[in-house]
């Protein structure tokens, strides 16, 4: 089971590494800038959202809730980094 610190760790390196990535393309290829922009913007808003959902209180099965993030964390990473790619 992922615990807490763990999952807002991941989280924290994913996002990060996301935003670095989508930094550099802009550093090589600032024709694309405002596109990477939005990819940035949108990599801090899925960041809050899964801040958010690690912080729930109210959760009755903590296990079954942080495979689901773990999850929806994956899918969001995975998602942006396919943005990244088709630039």
């Amino acid at each position: 089971m992922a615990s807490k610190r763990l999952l807002k760790r991941d989280a924290n390196n994913v996002f990060g590494d996301i935003i670095e990535a989508a930094y550099i393309h802009q550093e090589t290829t600032p024709e694309d800038s405002a596109k990477t922009e939005a990819i940035v913007d949108e990599a801090i808003a899925d960041f809050d959202e899964i801040i958010a959902e690690i912080n729930k209180k109210d959760v009755e099965n903590k296990k079954q809730h942080f495979k689901a993030v773990q999850k929806d964390l994956k899918v969001k990473a995975e998602k942006l980094v396919g943005k990244i790619n088709a630039l």
